[in-house]
């Protein structure tokens, strides 16, 4: 079973992005937990290997960026895919994102096969590269 970390604020939005992965067949069965915050975020991460993170950049305390880079410093995880859910949509907001580490970013709104989509892709990239399957 693939372990996702949603990390989004919005309840509606975190709703949204867990019908629309568990809709999905080609994703197969998954776990998704979800935290409302980058700090809760950070609670969450040492429970154990993940396939893929989904995060928003905008976010109270520690906003997605923060996030991404903590990921990106924790040597269990810093291969982990991570895919940047946001409404900022300039090229220099996505470079930003990718820079610090992120593997995909999706502007919001996106449709629901879309967003499987990007996390199939993110996640078999993964496994393609040899991290936690």
């Amino acid at each position: 079973m693939r372990r996702v970390l949603l990390v989004e604020d919005s309840a509606s939005m975190r709703a949204f992005v867990r019908a629309a992965l568990t809709a999905s067949s080609a994703l197969g069965e998954l776990e998704i937990a979800e935290a409302q915050s980058g700090f809760d975020a950070l609670r969450l991460l040492p429970r154990g290997a993940w396939d893929l993170v989904i995060t928003d950049i905008n976010m109270p305390d520690i906003n997605g960026l923060e996030l991404i880079s903590f990921i990106r410093k924790n040597e269990a995880h810093k291969t982990t895919p991570i895919l940047i859910i946001s409404t900022a949509s300039s090229e220099r907001d996505r470079e930003r994102g990718m820079t610090l580490g992120a593997s995909g970013y999706l502007v919001k709104p996106f449709t629901a096969e879309a967003l499987a989509a990007h996390a199939l892709e993110q996640m078999g990239a993964a496994s393609a590269s040899g991290a936690h399957a």
